[in-house]
């Protein structure tokens, strides 16, 4: 074995996430799969992976190992397609992380267009709300909304999103309109919990003016689909993405509240690793998915984008 299979290797492993599925693609055996890999850690002379039954994590060596030895590999096979003169064609597997709700809404209908125009790309969508490593769990994009990942990452805006507070006529008909954030400790608030973000508090903006706010509400849910639609039920005031309300502020069926009061921002963006090293099959999805959602930034005196 020589160091440019190992690190073909090391990274098919990854990709796959398992010495199973790894073996599966290699056509040999797990124990062989293993084996090699311990190999490689003995001539390295470091651990590569933490391994439990159940899954494998990178270690801090594992990392450096898997994003540098990428680099070697992009350039050797840019050596190779400047010397054979061949066009890159993308191909191979990708894999995509995405939240719940927009990843189903927007992603996937986006992903099946996407695998038309490239066939020879294998495309896996993972939708979670929870953000995950892209080095570790190898993945090749993520679509996250709100903040932005570490600077380790390049990020690319994907589309412009605010999130705002609503409720249904019928609500405020009942518990009427707050004019103030001071206002909303009164009122019934429906609160989606989403991965480790502070629960119970919301915060928002108007000017130079901030104002953190503590809530209640008798209705709470994991999931953005189901409070909104204790939201359009009339239980209470909501906190959500344009992306997902906008439909129900044109047709009425929501209001929004305090409309001088912003959340903080909650713009969508494409994460991947570095652009100087991207393979050519994330550059093409980075690309379609960049154009196709073109309408829904932001650009001149346009207010919102068209959700």
């Amino acid at each position: 074995m020589d160091s440019l299979s190992d690190l073909s290797f090391f990274a098919l492993l990854m990709k796959h996430g398992s010495l199973t599925s790894a073996a599966q693609e290699l056509g040999v055996t797990p124990p062989s799969v293993s084996k090699r890999l311990a190999a490689l850690e003995a001539r390295l002379g470091v651990r590569l992976l933490n391994r439990t039954t159940r899954r494998i994590s990178l270690t801090p060596e594992g990392e450096t190992y898997l994003t540098e030895g990428a680099k070697v590999l992009d350039a050797l096979d840019a050596v190779e397609r400047a010397v054979s003169g061949a066009t890159l064609v993308p191909r191979g597997l990708l894999k995509i992380s995405a939240t719940l709700g927009f990843g189903r809404r927007f992603i996937a209908p986006a992903l099946s267009d996407f695998s038309r125009a490239f066939p020879d790309i294998e495309v896996q969508l993972h939708l979670t709300d929870r953000p995950v490593n892209l080095v570790e769990q190898a993945f090749d994009v993520s679509v996250r909304i709100g903040t932005l990942p570490d600077a380790r990452l390049t990020a690319r805006k994907l589309a412009s999103n605010k999130r705002v507070l609503c409720a249904a006529p019928a609500y405020l008909a009942k518990a009427g309109t707050p004019t103030h954030p001071r206002e909303l400790p009164q009122h019934n608030c429906l609160f989606i919990r989403e991965g480790d973000e502070a629960f119970g508090s919301w915060h928002l903006q108007s000017g130079g003016r901030q104002e953190t706010v503590k809530i209640r509400g008798t209705l709470s849910s994991n999931d953005g689909e189901c409070a909104l639609a204790w939201a359009l039920d009339g239980h209470g005031i909501l906190l959500r993405s344009q992306w997902d309300i906008a439909p129900h502020l044109r047709s009425g069926r929501l209001q929004q509240v305090l409309p001088n009061w912003e959340p903080p921002a909650a713009d969508i963006y494409l994460v991947f690793l570095t652009k100087a090293h991207m393979s050519a099959k994330t550059r093409a999805l980075v690309d379609f998915l960049y154009e196709r959602f073109g309408p829904y930034r932001i650009r001149g005196g346009e207010q919102t984008p068209p959700w």
